[in-house]
């Protein structure tokens, strides 16, 4: 029995008690929950639903409690229900219940663990965003891992996503790289405020063998095929870094198309029309401080120039007119004080802040080598790049070392810890418990053992302790999901695989799988390869939904 059964088992006592008494069935909710008691002592599973209904409808929560508990108990593989405190329902699963887990979740497949929980929700997902002006930073990085772990979790829970990367080829920052670009190309110094590094001059040599007639060309002319060139050579490798580490975006959006299609302008005429535009000093004004900022904001200045903040305001307004519900934006710790002026511009367009728009704000990076900071690429020159973390550690573990701790942690990745083949490495950790659950099934097939018709399972043989931590453990899972897509944290994902991987190594130690010499193959031995296969399903699912790889061997 899964979780969600139980629950509707406890929903269904529910409506069955009220029907009994007469009470309003208009109480009752849609839908219920069960969850794991901190003690297992006092269960398998708890709900709280009495306490939830009492008030609704006038009765004491115990008194409610002892009739659910009553109908419950009739429930079949639900082998007791206690009450606890004021109504608290402690429900214990017969063996044969708890055991046909292993073959629910192993006929499910890669769909255990998915649901509805944000089905009809649209949401925009944007992440990494970072400027086409050289590698992607390790910072980055992190939004890369965190970001499409957090789209895939969005996606199994049921809603429906759109991935984007936002291309920042407009304004100063593009400018001094086609300055950059040229300089390179002229064997100079790049400019005081231009970028440097290896990656600048390969551009430059790519983008003359492209265009050899840009030496041909004076500066200007010159420095304005460096910057069309430049940009998408380095857009390209953008996407590709990005692709090779296993992350592909729905959308790449370019802050240029704004500009070009009018979009600035037509955010401002929406402005204007909720009354939130206003002009002084030659310039144009948004009116967020009458919405929570501390200030308010310039959109076009009176040079005629359009700020920044303009063209954040129009790429809100494009996200949201494209039907998006959510917008949801992954940013860099530097941006903490961006959040109350887009959350003020929201509002400035009419809508809840609360509701349709949601920034996340993501920690430092560090990656340590021999206990010291690395500090500079070989490549960039100034900061770490997404090549030099895979080229240290690798891309699995790159990518859940990144997706393995709350966003608002700053983190250091110790190189050394993360290329361990030990079990203090938690991604190998983990990744060690899927390579083994294969392991076991190629070496039970090797002795004729197979799990056998789904009909002949004997779920009730999974009564060990160590089998039922596992199954426990393993039912898990779908709330693990739904919680980490709800709470927008992929973190919870990884710690979870790793209490399972904890779980499943108790119970390959004392709990024996495969037979022994010319030991007769039993029935309990196929049950215990259903439980091997439901874990190495459930191991795969999660570390898929980190895009992690689950090796059948290591």
């Amino acid at each position: 029995m899964t979780p969600a059964e139980l629950a509707d088992a406890v929903l269904t006592a529910a409506h069955a008690v009220f029907a009994d008494r007469g009470l309003d069935r208009a109480a009752l909710p849609e839908r219920t929950a069960v969850e794991r008691p901190r003690n297992p002592e006092h269960g398998d599973y708890a709900s709280t639903l009495a306490l939830q209904l009492s008030k609704k409808v006038g009765l004491p929560p115990r008194e409610l409690a002892v009739a659910l508990a009553e109908q419950l108990g009739r429930a079949p593989g639900v082998k007791s229900v206690e009450i606890a405190g004021p109504g608290f329902l402690n429900i214990r699963l017969d063996a044969a219940a708890a055991g046909q887990l292993a073959r629910s979740i192993v006929e499910a497949g890669p769909a255990y663990g998915r649901s509805d929980a944000l089905t009809g929700q649209r949401i925009n997902l944007e992440f990494v965003s970072a400027n086409p002006t050289g590698p992607v930073h390790i910072g980055g990085v992190r939004w890369a891992a965190l970001g499409d772990a957090l789209g895939r979790l969005l996606r199994a829970t049921g809603a429906d996503v759109g991935t984007e990367y936002y291309v920042n080829d407009a304004g100063s920052q593009i400018d001094r790289f086609a300055r950059s670009l040229l300089a390179a190309s002229k064997g100079e110094p790049a400019p005081e405020d231009g970028y440097a590094g290896a990656y600048i001059a390969e551009i430059a040599t790519e983008v003359r063998n492209r265009r050899p007639d840009v030496t041909t060309l004076d500066d200007a002319a010159a420095e304005e095929v460096f910057r069309v060139e430049g940009v998408a050579l380095m857009i390209d490798e953008i996407k590709s870094s990005l692709r090779d580490f296993g992350v592909e975006f729905d959308v790449y959006f370019s802050e240029k198309s704004l500009h070009d299609r009018g979009e600035l302008d037509h955010a401002v005429a929406r402005l204007r029309e909720q009354g939130n535009i206003y002009e002084a000093d030659g310039a144009i004004w948004l009116r967020t401080s009458g919405f929570g900022d501390d200030k308010d904001r310039v959109l076009r200045k009176s040079n005629g120039e359009w700020t920044y903040f303009a063209a954040d305001c129009a790429y809100y307004l494009d996200k949201r007119e494209r039907g998006f519900d959510r917008v949801v934006m992954m940013l860099g710790a530097d941006h903490h004080g961006y959040i109350g002026r887009m959350k003020a511009m929201s509002a400035c367009f009419g809508d809840d802040p609360a509701v349709n728009l949601e920034i996340l704000i993501g920690q430092m990076v560090n990656l340590i080598r021999d206990g010291v900071p690395v500090r500079m690429s070989k490549r960039a020159g100034t900061v770490v790049t997404l090549e030099d973390l895979v080229d240290a550690i690798g891309i699995d573990a790159s990518r859940y070392a990144l997706a393995r701790y709350s966003s608002d942690s700053p983190i250091d990745i110790d190189v050394e810890l993360w290329t361990r083949a030990t079990r203090d490495n938690p991604v190998y950790y983990v990744q060690y418990v899927a390579a083994r659950t294969a392991s076991v099934g190629r070496n039970a097939a090797e002795v004729g053992l197979t799990r056998g018709d789904a009909d002949a399972f004997r779920p009730e043989l999974l009564a060990d302790e160590k089998e039922n931590a596992l199954l426990k453990a393993l039912a898990e899972f779908p709330a693990v999901v739904a919680s980490a897509a709800e709470l927008r944290e992929p973190h919870r994902v990884a710690r979870y695989l790793e209490g399972l991987a904890g779980a499943y190594h108790r119970f390959y130690d004392n709990c024996r799988i495969l037979p022994r010499g010319d030991e007769e193959i039993t029935d309990l031995h196929r049950a215990r390869l259903w439980l091997n296969d439901a874990t190495r399903t459930v191991i795969a699912n999660g570390l898929r939904l980190l895009g992690v790889s689950a090796p059948e061997r290591m």
